[in-house]
């Protein structure tokens, strides 16, 4: 990302690139509900007009389909730091951001409190709540388009941002896997091979070794699961013999994989300057792909357009199975 520099002072925003980003990755999710009210109501129309039009009945067929649609074509939502929501609750967040509402400050104690009175399923108190607020509400809202909801998902990610406690380049990084995921999904409106995909939400253990990023892969075969593994490494100064340990521990974890009956595919994320080129090499011969920023990991901002789309394509392989 280029620095923005006026009169010697960096006034970069940062935070407005980074959350345009994962706002923009929301799209496939808008047009995956768009598509679902279309075979609703079999109309041609966007998804304003549909909304803007449709009787409390209709908005609730919309909404329960999108609840109950099949694993393989459900797309993904996530948080200001790239961690993707639970089907349901992505789902729920979703139209109570179209509606202009607080899915969790606001709308989940009401929603639990009508449970307790009524005995309600979690997804009929859920259902019923945004049908009322998007039949109440429309005509004050005015537009549904896309634009304007990526707008509150902006603000709404901004807002997740602030509140989630987190590894900056390690929410970075899961951004970019999340990119990668949804541009597939965007252009063929599944998962390849995989019935369904589980970023997980922070850091997992595999034997003695902690992997910062992963993915589990779940065939649409019936066969064991397969993960994606992203363990990234920084450093902050020049020099020393950071790279030399770092190689030695992965390639140490990565013969201990091999050794189980898992499927793993492996790349790694590497911020820091001046890294050694052999260390590189080592690893590089070692997994499926590396990532190296050659900066300060304070600097990174996460992946570029060119990095983007060469892990676009390493993500595109694995899911078509190339």
């Amino acid at each position: 990302m280029n620095e923005l520099i006026v009169h010697q002072v960096n006034i970069t925003h940062y935070r407005l690139v980074e959350l345009s980003k994962l706002a923009d990755q929301a799209k496939p999710f808008y047009d995956w509900v768009e598509r679902i009210a279309k075979k609703q109501t079999s109309s041609h129309k966007s998804l304003h007009d549909i909304l803007m039009n449709s009787t409390k009945n209709t908005l609730s067929s919309i909404i329960l389909n999108c609840y109950s649609e099949t694993d393989e074509k459900r797309p993904l939502l996530f948080d200001g730091v790239g961690r993707v929501y639970p089907h349901p609750k992505a789902c729920f967040y979703f139209f109570s951001w179209v509606i202009r509402d607080a899915p969790q400050q606001r709308l989940a104690p009401l929603i639990s409190r009508m449970r307790k009175l009524e005995k309600l399923e979690k997804v009929v108190a859920e259902t019923d709540t945004l049908v009322e607020l998007i039949f109440e509400y429309k005509n004050h809202i005015k537009s549904f388009d896309w634009l304007t909801v990526r707008e509150v998902i902006i603000d709404r990610l901004e807002g997740s941002r602030r509140s989630i406690k987190g590894h900056h380049v390690e929410a970075n990084v899961r951004t970019a896997i999340v990119t990668a995921f949804q541009n597939y999904f965007a252009i063929y409106g599944n998962y390849g091979k995989y019935k369904r995909i589980k970023i997980a939400p922070k850091q997992i253990k595999i034997g003695n070794h902690t992997i910062d990023v992963s993915v589990e892969l779940d065939p649409k075969n019936g066969k064991a699961n397969e993960i994606l593994l992203i363990p990234i490494k920084t450093r902050e100064t020049e020099g020393g013999g950071h790279a030399h340990i770092f190689t030695r521990d992965l390639i140490a974890a990565i013969d201990e994989l091999q050794e189980d009956a898992n499927i793993y595919y492996i790349m790694a994320v590497i911020i820091a300057q001046n890294w050694s080129a052999s260390e590189l090499g080592n690893i590089n011969n070692r997994i499926d792909l590396i990532f190296h920023f050659n900066m300060s990991p304070n600097k990174f901002q996460g992946f570029d357009e060119k990095t983007q789309i060469d892990l676009n394509k390493y993500i595109e392989g694995i899911l078509n199975h190339d």
